[in-house]
């Protein structure tokens, strides 16, 4: 398998015959560069010489046929560069896009979409005229040969004027480096933190907390301001003393043609030549001095790039498994969340057989969530292992897996789209599994009193919705598709009287189909459906066996089970 830290570079080998195709496109061009040389000593030492019209029109004609075919050329190569850049991004878009999910479940959602920011702006780059400047710059000792044919006083004075100005794109790199990499890092930090803070304006807004967010968004901004300031400020005084220097260069070597041509060593033709030749031998380098900037924000995009993709190794095709039936298994499973260093649940064993309805309580902080997930394959094992169907969860392809699996997490995420879609999964729509999960689950009638039904549009906050109807559209999200397998985190935590009804109802259709359900809960109308009872404390199951044991037990030496862990 290709190591992760190449996986930029394979991309572009991808694109190798186009990048190749730019660069012939780019002789062609810089051979029609010479062109106004070529017009000019042709008009000054024949034309003028011989005081001929016919010539004149003839050489005019010629050098516009020669300038509209370097305009077509141009244009060409920039299009070559634009679908590089798109099929640069389709390379590499998917696989970052999961990148970030992986990144998120590692990290316990302390993610962001840097990547994707990453990636758009190597698309830029790639489109963008610093990338002509490196196609230019292999053509500067040809242009500088030339000035030496011209005369050699010509080709060292182009010498020294490209050494000078290397050295003032040297310069620029190592002025402006440091403060331009703090930057782009300060940015970063400033945009997850601001991201961060706008998922959660409601309670910003409730408690009166935007003046402090906004004094610590203030103290980035600030340092970020400053940062780019200090660069900006060096790489624009090396970009003013490079066209200061590239200018007055072209001007005085005009000036050392007038001299050489006065003492009869070269014609005026060659005079004129030699300036615009001079101007366009430089002119790579001056771009590349004003363009720094952008090569340095996409090179510091592409190691941030390689340092994620190298960090999450791209998965292995999976052999598809059979249907699975719903048994889970866990054997001496750790479970440290992300982000943590202490195990929250410390070596469980047990055995859920297909079809079986388990209640798992226990007090608070006692590790129900974290053992909910870990089932799900959300978090992973740190030692010992889950099993769904005799397989690690783990080795589940997830796209295969997740239409068998049902999940209903305490905090209700709905997702911007219609009602439909969010029961759907934003899979395919089909509107007989829609309507069915929503009947199952009582929400299909209040449903159809929205203004327009199941294309209801929603966001992430789930809109006008209460979070009681939440939390139904997320249950019949759950029990969408018939799964073998629903875990249940909390389901009536945000329910009144008829959405604890329509739960009841929905327990009771899981169990009557054969599915097997784990429902976390503190309320002990819920546990009137289970077939057994699991109790977690501080990590360690408890308690394990038939609901009417174990609730018999409980009562001998009772134990909280008030709140989730």
């Amino acid at each position: 398998m290709l190591s992760p830290a190449s996986e930029l570079a394979k991309a572009i080998r991808h694109c190798r015959h186009s990048f190749m195709s730019a660069a012939i496109f780019s002789l062609f061009i810089n051979l029609l560069m010479l062109m106004p040389s070529v017009y000019m000593m042709q008009v000054y030492d024949r034309v003028l010489g011989s005081n001929s019209i016919s010539t004149l029109i003839m050489l005019t004609l010629l050098v516009v046929v020669l300038f509209i075919t370097l305009g077509a050329l141009e244009w060409i190569r920039s299009q070559i560069l634009i679908r590089v850049s798109a099929r640069f991004d389709l390379l590499l878009n998917e696989r970052l896009y999961r990148v970030l999910f992986r990144q998120a479940l590692a990290t316990g959602g302390k993610s962001s979409t840097q990547p994707l920011n990453d990636l758009l702006a190597l698309r830029q780059f790639l489109t963008g005229q610093g990338l002509f400047a490196f196609f230019d710059a292999p053509w500067i000792p040809i242009y500088i040969g030339l000035l030496f044919l011209f005369h050699s006083s010509f080709g060292y004075v182009a010498i020294g004027s490209a050494i000078l100005l290397i050295l003032l794109a040297i310069w620029n790199e190592k002025a402006t480096h440091d403060d331009l990499e703090k930057a782009n890092r300060v940015s970063v930090e400033s945009s997850n933190m601001t991201s961060r803070n706008l998922r959660n304006a409601e309670i910003v807004h409730a408690l009166g907390m935007l003046p402090a967010l906004m004094s610590r968004w203030k103290e980035k901004q600030q340092q970020l301001i400053i940062l780019q300031a200090t660069a900006s400020e060096k790489a624009g005084l090396i970009s003013a003393l490079s066209k200061t220097y590239r200018v007055t260069m072209q001007s005085l070597i005009l000036g050392l043609g007038a001299w050489l041509a006065i003492d009869k060593e070269i014609s005026p033709g060659l005079m004129i030549g030699g300036s615009i030749l001079m101007g366009r031998a430089l002119a790579p380098i001056d771009l590349m001095i004003g363009t720094w900037k952008q090569f340095l924000s996409a090179r510091t995009a592409y190691e941030r790039l390689n340092t994620i993709l190298a960090q999450y190794p791209a998965e292995a095709e999976r052999m598809p498994l059979p249907t699975p039936k719903g048994a889970l298994r866990a054997e001496q499973a750790v479970i440290v969340p992300p982000g943590s260093k202490t195990a929250v649940i410390k070596g469980v064993n047990f055995s859920i057989e297909p079809g079986v309805f388990v209640a798992l309580i226990g007090p608070s902080a006692s590790g129900k969530s974290t053992l909910a997930r870990a089932l799900l394959g959300i978090w992973p094992t740190a030692n010992g292992a889950i099993r769904f169907d005799g397989a690690e969860i783990s080795n589940w392809d997830r796209a295969l897996i997740g239409p068998h699996v049902g999940y209903l997490p305490q905090d209700i995420e709905l997702f911007d789209g219609t009602i439909a879609d969010n029961i759907a999964r934003f899979g395919e729509l089909d509107s007989e599994k829609i309507v069915a999960a929503a009947k199952a689950t009582g929400v299909h009638d209040m449903i159809l009193h929205l203004a327009q039904g199941y294309d209801t549009e929603i966001g992430s906050t789930g809109g006008a919705l209460s979070a009681g109807q939440r939390q139904r559209i997320g249950l019949a999200r759950a029990l969408y598709g018939s799964p073998v397998l629903v875990v249940l985190d909390e389901p009536n935590s945000n329910l009144d009287e008829q959405g604890e009804i329509a739960l009841s109802q929905a327990l009771a259709g899981l169990k009557q189909r054969g599915c097997t359900v784990i429902v976390i809960t503190h309320r002990m109308g819920v546990l009137g459906f289970t077939d057994r009872i699991m109790i977690l404390n501080d990590g360690l199951l408890a308690m394990d066996g038939p609901r009417d044991e174990v609730l018999a037990k409980l009562q001998q030496r009772p134990l909280a089970t008030t709140t989730p862990g």
